[in-house]
């Protein structure tokens, strides 16, 4: 089932306000009526007592013909901790890479994961994304999940219940995790009550924005080893994609063990 942009976040006009106003949403849906009426920043810190986590979550590496797609999990310290977040597709590479440490360090926790070319090319991109979500969840300490490791190994910085707003056991416990993704889709095998599809969420909300970074230039530093590994493909330069120059270096060299045998364009 596909999901519309929620009624509450239609007008808010930058990742840091959607931050503000979904975390109010998490912690108590009722108060969140039209954003226009809201004052999305009097009372930021309004849900911290009552123990609600929101995570933002991406993928990178749906599209391109090579390499794994990679997911990332990100709780950030505060909603208005970095201005700056926004879409990692609006930012350039240096700026990306420039952000990189910076986004780390604003995240109470992330946790970045992978799904393989193999699995890939088993269960189908829309499957291996949300295995790499289920496994940056899985490393965050969401429960219920036993999912394998992943080839690449996990990024991982704290927990959740590192993360819990209060420093009680008892409310470290008890926290409620509320899981925003970016898209229009829930991610299978997460119960779907703890979940909300956020479409383009990776500019409207701060910590999908600091997911989409970190995974992104993840991905494409690991696409950077493949063209050591590989070299004459041009994977530093396209990460994979289906560029006219990666396209006549298929035709010139073939194909790669890291290219997926699911995704043959025609002109090949």
């Amino acid at each position: 089932m596909k999901f519309k942009l929620p009624v509450f976040l239609e007008n808010v006009s930058t990742p840091v306000e959607g931050e503000v106003a979904l975390r109010k949403f998490a912690a108590d849906p009722a108060s969140v009526g039209c954003v226009d009426s809201l004052d999305l920043f009097a009372s930021a810190a309004a849900d911290a007592g009552k123990n609600v986590i929101v995570v933002g979550i991406d993928e990178v590496g749906r599209g391109p013909l090579a390499g794994p797609v990679v997911a990332c999990a990100a709780v950030l310290k505060a909603p208005d901790i970095m201005p700056e977040l926004n879409d990692s597709k609006k930012l350039t590479r240096p700026k990306r890479e420039a952000m990189f440490d910076a986004v780390k360090e604003a995240c109470a926790c992330y946790a970045i994961a992978s799904a393989s070319v193999a699995e890939i090319d088993e269960m189908n991109i829309l499957e291996a994304d949300f295995l790499a979500m289920r496994r940056a969840l899985q490393a965050l300490g969401l429960p219920g999940l036993q999912e394998t490791a992943p080839e690449i190994p996990i990024e991982v910085k704290g927990t959740f219940a590192a993360a819990a707003p209060l420093s009680s056991l008892v409310s470290r416990l008890s926290s409620r995790i509320f899981i925003a993704v970016d898209g229009n889709l829930k991610i299978h095998g997460i119960p779907a009550e703890i979940q909300m599809p956020i479409v383009k969420g990776d500019g409207r909300i701060a910590s999908i924005s600091a997911a989409s970074i970190l995974a992104k230039v993840f991905r494409d530093r690991y696409m950077d080893q493949l063209e050591e590994k590989y070299p004459g493909y041009g994977f530093d330069k396209h990460a994979g994609y289906g560029t006219k120059a990666h396209l006549d270096a298929i035709r010139r060299l073939g194909q790669t063990p890291e290219h997926r045998k699911s995704f043959h364009p025609k002109s090949l």
